[in-house]
């Protein structure tokens, strides 16, 4: 009879203890697919964030790439229009310059070919109404063969040499000068366009011409 209670006792409790053994398990694995799916919950929001982001820094990235290449554009142009734009003003400068300091020498070359050509030209007969004597008429003409000789381009270097050494001058003497100086601070040269033109005025008041040289400075 003892053993018989005993037995039964144990038999629930061994039941019970079983019952709770079978349930354990169960319980934790509820638990564990619980956690399971917040986990997967969490791993697809973030999964959406890392998305959203990589589409933002996309963007981003190509905007700057973007603006650089425009920044890059228009910075090249605006130097290529600098560049221009300077070369134009010191291309226009270096003409006023050099404009105002040849017009007078070019004038008054001018002046002396066309009236020792125009002397040359005339019929004799005209020639000796407008020149008295043979020798005046002779003299006329060797300065219109002098001036023939001599070649547009090579009075230009003359003229070009000059200004050279004048700029230099100037530059050492810290002082300005004008196109055309004295005689006297000239070398042979430099000093040839004035001469024809001297030479050629000389003639005119010998041979008693009304002709005046009306030279411009």
């Amino acid at each position: 009879m003892e053993i018989s209670i005993k037995d039964e006792l144990y038999s629930d409790i061994f039941d019970m203890s079983n019952l709770q053994s079978s349930l354990r398990p169960t319980t934790n694995s509820g638990n564990n697919d619980s956690h399971e799916s917040e986990w997967c919950d969490v791993w697809s929001d973030d999964g959406d964030l890392c998305h959203d982001s990589s589409d933002k820094l996309d963007k981003t990235s190509e905007m700057d790439r973007e603006w650089q290449r425009r920044h890059d554009q228009f910075h090249t142009v605006g130097y290529r229009d600098g560049l221009m734009a300077g070369k134009e003003a010191s291309v226009q400068e270096g003409f006023n310059v050099g404009f105002t300091d040849s017009v007078y020498v070019g004038y008054n070359w001018g002046l002396v070919r066309g009236i020792t050509s125009a002397l040359a030209s005339l019929p004799n007969g005209l020639k000796e109404r407008m020149v008295d004597t043979k020798e005046m008429q002779n003299k006329f003409q060797q300065l219109h063969d002098s001036v023939q000789s001599r070649s547009t381009v090579e009075m230009l270097k003359v003229f070009h040499d000059y200004l050279t050494r004048k700029s230099e001058e100037s530059a050492k003497n810290d002082n300005s000068s004008t196109c055309l100086a004295d005689s006297s601070d000239l070398s042979s040269n430099d000093s040839l366009l004035e001469n024809y033109q001297k030479e050629l005025q000389s003639l005119i008041d010998e041979s008693g011409l009304k002709l005046h040289l009306d030279t411009k400075e």
